[in-house]
């Protein structure tokens, strides 16, 4: 299958996830990902399409991995914090989704034959410090503002927990993932143990060299995964920031619309989009502190 390239923009920057399961030069990963979700057993050379959208906004949300393979249309999203919208903002990611697939297949939904597409499968891989089920579902129905009382309608995001003793028996099926674990779990322990976050990802990477965990993809990679791992770990201060300063301002509308702003910013809106959904008050301060 061919692969449809990603348009970058200049506030997006690959994340550690994306490195090691979003390029077709780690296609063994996905693979190996995707079948220990799914109980499947694709083998490394099943083709798959890796589905990415020019200049489409959704598609620049973080850590972002979606691949179409056997008709299955999948999207995984790693995600260090709790957020009850990601039902949302998957439903969003999936109509472009389809939209590419729609034009790509030149299908015509105002014809009178039925119109075929793949069928959506939507995870979000959650290690962060906080608690959290083993498994969660999040339903876009909680956010109607008005509740579907018939149940018409319904669009789900599986929020896997990847923290030790959550889902170490999907871990174990899924090598690449598990070794991703025992990184950020390697990072966190020499912060714990006082060392500056730098020097924490940088003796995580040794460690897992030396004991054969992802060794040819980090000396490939190191300066690389030092780069984005420090990306993650400031964009989490700034965001905690925002949030404090709301906080002690009273002002948690406030605070929520400042936080979301500056992911936006992130993520590639402009000044005038910005301005036009949150406000000019609340985008000059996104710009200043994005």
């Amino acid at each position: 299958m061919a692969k449809h390239n990603i348009s970058s923009n200049r506030f997006y920057k690959d994340r550690l996830f994306r490195l090691l399961f979003g390029s077709e030069e780690m296609k063994s990963n996905i693979i190996s990902l995707y079948n220990a979700i799914n109980g499947t057993d694709y083998p490394d050379d099943t083709p798959f399409e890796v589905m990415t959208l020019d200049d489409a906004v959704y598609l620049n949300m973080k850590n972002d991995v979606a691949i179409l393979i056997d008709s299955y249309l999948s999207l995984f999203e790693q995600q260090s914090t709790i957020n009850p919208n990601m039902p949302l903002r998957g439903f969003m990611y999936f109509g472009n989704s389809y939209s590419s697939f729609i034009e790509m297949n030149e299908l015509n939904i105002y014809g009178s034959s039925l119109v075929k597409i793949p069928l959506p499968k939507y995870y979000v891989l959650y290690n962060g410090s906080k608690e959290m089920a083993a498994v969660t579902k999040l339903k876009l129905s909680d956010a109607f503002i008005h509740p579907d009382e018939h149940n018409e309608f319904e669009w789900t995001a599986t929020v896997i927990n990847l923290n030790k003793g959550k889902n170490d028996e999907l871990l174990a099926k899924c090598k690449p993932l598990q070794d991703y674990m025992c990184l950020i779990e390697y990072i966190r322990e020499n912060q714990m143990n006082g060392n500056s976050f730098e020097a924490a990802v940088d003796h995580a990477v040794m460690r897992c060299i030396q004991e054969n965990r992802m060794a040819q993809f980090l000396r490939k990679h190191r300066a690389e995964v030092l780069d984005v791992c420090i990306t993650e770990y400031n964009e989490e201060i700034l965001i905690k920031g925002v949030r404090e300063e709301g906080r002690a301002e009273g002002l948690k509308e406030g605070e929520d619309n400042l936080v979301n702003a500056v992911q936006d910013l992130r993520m590639g809106f402009s000044h005038e989009q910005l301005i036009e959904k949150y406000g000019e008050r609340t985008a000059e301060r996104a710009i200043m502190l994005g």
